[in-house]
């Protein structure tokens, strides 16, 4: 039976394990296509997409490089054998080439193939991959914002803490003046009080001298007329 080829192919925006991540995962699968998928991501194990109307079996496997799979859709003639696909994952630039190498297709079908392979995996993945990373862009600035915002808060904090520091030391600055003023007002106090209990202590000297003599005078002047009595 005479069959036909196809190799088509276009760069995504993200890596080659994210992408082949995406094509083996089936909820991943739907969402990038629009249509139910369900595959068991093992060799042997079965794929089918766009709510059923593409099946088959996984034949190879090569983590992030390759997957190769037997391929057919309800559209195939009966009697047909099953198609090849073989997927390979290329790095190029900041994301990867996907190519599509579809092989053994029933003859007349190429063209039906070729336009459905651009138009329902290819446009519905370039929106889906490239929103992804916009989303991703989005978080990055996002977090670019954050990291300024947090810088400002830290120097805010700094400039709050210096400022601290200088109060605190414009606080100590008084204290250690008021001291100074207190020692010198108690000092004052001590020597106005020592000048006062002087002059006191003074007048109770002279007061107590001044008994002191009079009663000595008196003494004196008793002992003088006792003096003259006696020789009368």
């Amino acid at each position: 039976m005479v069959t036909e080829s196809i190799r088509v192919s276009r760069v995504f925006p993200v890596s080659p394990q994210r992408l082949y991540q995406a094509w083996l995962d089936s909820g991943e699968h739907a969402r990038f296509t629009g249509g139910e998928a369900a595959i068991e991501a093992n060799v042997g194990g079965a794929h089918s997409s766009w709510d059923g109307y593409i099946w088959g079996r996984i034949l190879e496997l090569d983590a992030g490089r390759r997957i190769v799979q037997t391929w057919r859709t309800s559209e195939f003639p009966e009697g047909s054998e099953d198609s090849r696909l073989e997927i390979l994952f290329e790095p190029e630039g900041a994301g990867t080439r996907l190519t599509l190498l579809h092989t053994d297709i029933p003859e007349g079908q190429r063209a039906r193939y070729e336009s459905a392979w651009e138009d329902f995996y290819f446009e519905p993945m370039t929106k889906y991959f490239g929103a992804a990373k916009q989303a991703l862009g989005g978080n990055g600035a996002r977090k670019a914002r954050v990291a300024k915002a947090a810088v400002k808060v830290k120097v805010k904090v700094a400039k709050a803490k210096v400022k601290v520091k200088v109060a605190k030391a414009k606080v100590k600055a008084r204290v250690a003046k008021v001291k100074v003023k207190a020692k010198a007002r108690a000092g004052a106090r001590t020597v106005r009080r020592a000048k006062t209990v002087a002059k006191r202590t003074a007048k109770r000297t002279s007061r107590s001298v001044a008994r002191g003599v009079r009663r000595t005078t008196r003494k004196v002047a008793r002992a003088v007329r006792s003096a003259v009595r006696k020789r009368l």
